[in-house]
């Protein structure tokens, strides 16, 4: 197959753990011919939708890692499949890309995940497909329900609904003397909506990431403890990864939610699993595939191009 990847700039990878970089060399392993392109290389041009791609040979890990051949644009329909593993911020420029995705897919492109349910699965609002499963929640940009929700059950999170990696998430708890900045901050006084979710004390145990490949959920996850004395437990906020095989919930959980996750176009999804409860749907550039990987001996990589393989 020949494989487009648009991804973030190559020379940012972290090849030690990065789950894009996982994909490729399983890929080239397979003898798989691999392109690269960045999400400004799409353009729309003469009613066909072209990325300004380049071939992408594999080298060793230490030193130079790769090597590309020219970049030539070509119409993304001659791929077999094309990744989109560029990382949030889910942005305007990020909806674009998916528009034009969503174009080069009606003329014959394979895109995975499918750019309309990228669009249509926000990673934080997407619980509400599956409520469920889910904590007590609420969404909204209204103080006085955020201070009522606070109220009722004393001890809460609070986050924007665009947010990556743990950023700006704060821990709230009732008599707290920051909770008017904080709301007003995150709403930008009342302008933007946030979510606020009931506090879940078994994140000390993990945030477990759960990954669900073309609908079926991988048998391992990865508990991402946060440090002590913090509430985050994501890898990008100093939280530490253990690989653990799948609760009866979370295998709950990954299979109920697989089937409409693969029907609506989405062949990897990152699961966000605290304790019993989902707290987010992961759709744009879902990771820890090497840390699984390392650390129980399930080799994710090649879960992931079968499935991929099968789906062209």
């Amino acid at each position: 197959m020949n494989i487009a990847f648009i991804t973030d700039p190559l020379d940012e990878f972290k090849l030690e753990k990065d789950s894009t970089y996982a994909m490729m060399r399983e890929a080239a392993r397979r003898g798989h011919e691999l392109h690269v392109l960045r999400q400004d290389d799409l353009a729309w041009q003469r009613n066909a939708v072209i990325g300004r791609a380049s071939r992408l040979h594999l080298a060793g890990e230490a030193g130079a890692w790769y090597r590309l051949d020219a970049a030539v644009d070509t119409p993304l329909e001659r791929f077999d499949a094309v990744l989109m593993r560029k990382d949030p911020p889910f942005d305007m420029e990020y909806v674009y890309s998916t528009y034009l995705l969503e174009i080069a897919e009606n003329r014959g492109a394979k895109v995975f995940n499918r750019p309309r349910a990228i669009r249509d699965f926000n990673e934080k609002m997407a619980i509400a497909r599956f409520a469920q499963f889910t904590a007590a929640t609420l969404v909204t940009r209204r103080e006085d329900l955020l201070r009522g929700f606070l109220a009722e059950h004393g001890d809460i999170i609070l986050k924007p609904l665009d947010g990556m990696g743990g950023s700006s998430v704060f821990r709230v708890r009732n008599g707290d003397p920051n909770v008017s900045v904080i709301i007003e901050t995150l709403t930008a006084l009342g302008s933007r909506s946030i979510m606020a979710q009931r506090y879940l004390p078994a994140i000390s145990d993990g945030d477990k990431r759960v990954l669900v490949i073309g609908g079926e959920p991988v048998p391992f996850c990865l508990a991402r403890i946060p440090q002590p004395g913090e509430t985050r437990g994501n890898l990008a906020a100093g939280g530490t990864g253990v690989a653990r095989p799948l609760t009866p919930r979370d295998r709950e959980i990954g299979e109920t939610l697989g089937p409409q996750l693969r029907e609506a176009g989405l062949l990897l999804v990152g699961l966000d699993v605290i304790g019993e409860n989902l707290t987010e749907v992961n759709v744009t550039s879902p990771t820890c595939f090497q840390e699984i990987s390392r650390q129980s001996g399930f080799d994710v990589a090649a879960m992931f191009l079968n499935t991929l393989e099968n789906s062209i």
